[in-house]
This record gives C-alpha cells, sequence and structure tokens, in this order.
C-alpha cells in the first residue's frame, strides 16, 4: 500500500503501521471514497458543513434543553485547539487521551485534536488505571485531556512524561479557563494527508491484551459515506441519540461522525439509561436512535404509553439482535430494527439492511462499499450459501493493529476475518451464528474473560479462576466466575459479593461477574492449561 507524504511532525502512528503484506485489500468502489491528498477529518465535518449548510443550525443538544449550534462549537473547538498548540506544545502526529462523560465538551476536544492534526485515543470513562497504563504505553500517549470528575484512575497512572489537563473543573490551569482566553479567530486546520493516522481505537482480544485500532482520516468520513449515508440516509433535521459512549467506535460514529456529517443534531446522554430512553425520546422528539439489542429490550418494558411516533431511525448493534426483540419491536413501533454488525477494527458497520430489506433474525446485507462473504476457518475457501463459516469482509476501511502480532490473525488473504461464525441465505442476506472465540458480549459490550479472570486472581482470597460466559434472556451472556479459594475462606454469597466488588474496583464495572461458582479445583490438562471448553459444557 502506498502511503502519501504525511503531515504529521511525530511519525511514531505511520511508523507502527503493521507491515503493508499484512493489511486486507481496501476497497474505493463508490465515487464518494475518493477523498483529496490532503483531508482533515475535523474540518471536514464541522467547517465544511458550516460551510454547506449555516453556522447557526443546532448541533449538540443537552437534557436540560440547552443547545449548542454549529458555530458555538466551532468556537470551542477552535479555542481547545490553540490551548493544545500554544499551551501544550501538540504538534502533529502527538496521541492524545480522551477521557470522559458524553457531553459537548468531549466532542469539541475530539474535533480539536482532529484539526491540529494529532491522534486521538479515546478510552471510555469506566475504565481503571491498569488498563488506562496498558494503552498509553501502547501508543505511548504523551498528552491527555480528562472531564474533571473522571480524572482519580487517570491521575493514578504511572506514566512518566504522560501531561494531563482537566477540564470543567475550578483549577486555575482546566482546559475550560485557558481556552476562554484565546482568540476566537478560526483556528486553521492541519492540512493531513488523508491516510495520516486520525483515531486509534482499543479493542480488547481474548488474551485481555488490549489492541490499537488505528483508522486514517478517510476513515473517518468513508464510514459516514457508506453505512450512513446508504443504509441509515439521515437528513440535517434529524435529531440523533444513543447510549453507546464515544470511547466506542459505535457512539463516536452515530452520536458525533453521523449527525454532523450531514448537519443533524445529536442528543447527548451524560448518563445514559435505557430505562430513561422512551421519556428522553418523546421530550425530545429523537428521530435516530443508536443502542444495543439489550437497551431495545428495556426501552420496550419502560415504553408504557410513551409517544415514540418521532422515530424514524432505529440501529442495533453490538451483539446479535433477536429476532424476538426485533418483532416486538416492529409491533410497537412500526419501525424494522435496523441490524448490524461492525467492529472497532472496521471502525462501525458493514453488514446491515433497513425498510423493506430488513428481517427478524437476520443481520442483512453488505453495506454499499463493503463487501462480505463466509469462508472455511481452516482453508479460507469461500463456502457455499447454508453453510457456517467465519465471516470475511473488505471495503474502504480495514484492521490495521497499532505494532501487534495478532494483525495477522484478523487478516487472511486480504480479508478481513471478524470472528463471528454467520451463514449467508440464498438470497444473499448474511445470518449471525455464533462468536468465533472466547469473547463474551454482554448488553454490547465485548468482554474478554482472561482479563476478567487476572482480575480476580489478583484478590488474596482467590487461589484459581476460570470465566466464561453464559445465555441471558436479557443481555445475551453473562459473565460467570468459577473460583477456587484459599484454604479457610468461606464459599458463601459474602465472599461472592465481595470478589464482585473486587473486581469492579479493578477493572471496567460492567465486566464483573454476575455469576460466582465456587469450586474445589477446575479441569486442566495434563499440562496444567485450563479446559474453559468442559465448563461451558457443564453449564449449557
Amino acid at each position: 500500500m502506498h502511503l502519501l507524504p504525511s503531515a504529521h511532525v511525530d511519525s511514531f502512528a505511520r511508523d507502527h503501521l503493521p507491515p503493508a503484506p499484512t493489511w486486507p485489500e481496501l476497497r474505493f468502489d463508490l465515487p464518494e471514497l475518493h477523498y483529496p491528498d490532503r483531508l482533515n477529518c475535523g474540518a471536514e465535518l464541522l467547517d465544511a458543513t458550516i460551510a454547506r449548510l449555516g453556522a447557526d443550525r443546532p448541533c449538540l443538544r443537552l437534557e436540560d434543553g440547552t443547545v449548542w449550534s454549529y458555530d458555538r462549537l466551532r468556537a470551542q473547538t477552535d479555542r481547545i485547539a490553540r490551548v493544545l498548540v500554544e499551551d501544550l506544545g501538540v504538534v502533529p502526529g502527538h496521541r492524545v487521551l480522551l477521557r470522559g462523560a458524553t457531553t459537548p465538551w468531549l466532542v469539541a476536544c475530539w474535533l480539536a485534536v482532529m484539526k491540529v492534526g494529532a491522534v486521538a485515543v479515546t478510552v471510555l470513562a469506566a475504565q481503571r488505571r491498569t488498563e488506562l497504563a496498558t494503552m498509553i504505553e501502547i501508543a505511548e500517549v504523551g498528552h491527555a485531556l480528562c472531564d474533571a470528575r473522571a480524572l482519580d484512575e487517570l491521575a493514578a497512572v504511572d506514566a512518566p512524561g504522560l501531561r494531563t489537563v482537566a477540564y470543567g473543573g475550578s483549577a486555575d490551569d482546566d482546559l475550560l479557563a485557558l481556552a476562554a482566553a484565546k482568540s476566537d479567530a478560526p483556528f486553521p486546520a492541519v492540512p493531513t494527508s488523508a491516510d495520516d493516522v486520525a483515531l486509534i481505537a482499543f479493542t480488547s482480544g481474548t488474551t485481555g491484551r488490549p489492541k490499537g485500532c488505528m483508522h486514517f482520516h478517510r476513515d473517518v468520513l468513508a464510514i459516514a459515506d457508506t453505512f450512513s449515508a446508504h443504509v441509515l440516509r439521515p437528513s440535517p433535521d434529524d435529531v440523533f441519540t444513543g447510549t453507546p459512549p464515544l470511547g466506542f467506535t459505535f457512539g463516536l460514529g452515530g452520536l458525533v461522525i453521523f449527525p454532523l456529517r450531514v448537519g443533524a443534531s445529536a442528543l447527548l446522554l451524560e448518563q445514559p439509561s435505557p430505562t430513561a430512553l422512551p421519556a428522553v425520546i418523546e421530550r425530545h422528539r429523537v428521530s435516530v436512535l443508536f443502542t444495543a439489542p439489550t437497551a431495545y429490550r428495556v426501552l420496550l418494558d419502560q415504553a408504557g404509553d410513551a409517544d415514540l411516533s418521532s422515530l424514524r431511525r432505529c440501529v442495533s448493534a453490538g451483539e446479535n439482535l433477536p429476532a424476538a426483540t426485533w418483532e416486538a419491536f416492529h409491533a410497537r413501533t412500526g419501525l424494522p430494527l435496523i441490524n448490524g454488525i461492525g467492529s472497532t477494527e472496521l471502525l462501525h458497520i458493514f453488514v446491515s439492511a433497513a425498510d423493506a430489506e430488513a428481517r427478524p433474525g437476520v443481520t442483512g446485507f453488505p453495506v454499499p462499499g463493503f463487501r462480505a462473504r463466509v469462508v472455511d476457518p481452516a482453508t479460507g475457501a469461500e463456502v457455499p450459501d447454508g453453510t457456517p463459516g467465519l465471516l470475511a469482509v473488505q471495503g474502504p476501511t480495514g484492521c490495521r493493529y497499532l505494532d501487534d502480532p495478532r494483525q495477522a490473525v484478523y487478516v487472511h488473504d486480504g480479508w478481513n476475518l471478524t470472528g463471528d461464525t454467520y451463514v449467508r441465505d440464498p438470497d444473499g442476506r448474511f445470518r449471525y451464528q455464533a462468536r468465533a472465540d472466547d469473547m463474551i458480549i454482554s448488553a454490547g459490550y465485548n468482554i474478554a474473560g482472561p482479563e476478567v479472570e487476572e482480575a480476580l486472581l489478583r484478590h488474596p482470597e482467590v487461589r484459581e479462576a476460570a470465566v466464561i460466559g453464559v445465555p441471558d434472556e436479557k443481555r445475551g451472556q453473562v459473565v460467570k466466575a468459577f473460583v477456587v479459594l484459599a484454604e479457610g475462606v468461606p464459599a458463601d454469597e459474602g465472599t461472592a459479593k465481595a470478589l464482585q466488588d473486587f473486581v469492579k474496583s479493578t477493572i471496567s464495572a460492567y465486566k464483573y461477574p454476575r455469576q460466582v461458582e465456587f469450586r474445589a479445583s477446575l479441569p486442566r490438562t495434563p499440562t496444567g492449561k485450563l479446559q474453559r471448553f468442559r465448563l461451558r459444557s457443564e453449564d449449557l
């Protein structure tokens, strides 16, 4: 793959791209995917949209009724960009970690990082110091912008050289105070290359070691110009909202990239709760909703007499969408849910269907701009329709891990192998079967079992631990831990609760084991390797 000349002064990101022969084949079959050589996605999403549609349009909405116009977002973005350059010494190519709740300030920080030509490293506000330390180490992060309310865990990370600036606090050097003192003149965006790295999004594999997925400026626009433009088909009058945080690429696309690309607005839920969605939709006349299947089930349970008539596009992703949920939502609203499968490696959704093409229990067709097939796990050869195999995908985006040997696992013969088992029906629709690895998918969150095991093993009363996913009606799967306790420790509910609380304090709280079973021993091979498959078979 020939790369255009980079605008990055700090060449770390480009230097750590995987070797070109290990990349997937990238396809730019749609005319709109042919971008200019010099492209800054922040300027395209904000400045170019304003130039087309005007600056006074509503852009970001809050639950209390506050509305940021496009002009206000641009002014705040440009002031923060000046702080990054003038006060923090950020140069194109520097990695800047972003951590906080879903607020307009986090959106402005992300856009500012784009406009100065730096690389955004988006993380979850829920992630703990051990997780943050690993990501900071892998990406060699030098700067962080963090919501003052989420500062404690980041401040506890032992990361020499990391410069952290809080926003929304009372300190004299708070980012917002520094930004307020800056000129309100437009900030000229750095003319980055279309294939300069703009974003490093982390995902956890089955080993629990995070993988940094590197995405270019053109990739950010490509997901808007494929899935959003051809499947979602939003208009400037749409009001987007959803529950995924911006640290997930599902949330970043649905709440920032897609609405800004067409000049629409997004309602930002700082503490998103599926139980609150019916009232939020009714009060703010939401028309486009992004959330996980679990949340749609909760929404239906809580909807009552709520007026959901403003909805016109509802996207489900993050885990498999059960046919029963699709059918119940359709019966309540008359809307066919837009099911989709995406991945952090490809940035967003690549197989989906909407309107008359949507079917319960089926994911859909390849999104325009992508192509997909089902292959034999052993040979990589395409299998006949109706035969289960691994889902393989190609398109304008693709897996590029940051200096990680697992690149060779995800990409094979130029195809992205998502780790999902699928069947292609004779009509060309793709139907989900199961995950092909040990990842636990619970309420839209990907949870690596070994990571939970490692957290449990840090507790002094735990001798051994094994974690699997078990079926759950509401969440799809939940985490179940099998624990061998130290001698003399009672195997009772009090100990189980203590271990659950310990995991919540060690890693992201959503990863804690909702079920704990105590065992005298765990099944192992003669060489001592844990046999999780035996635990799964026992728990069926």
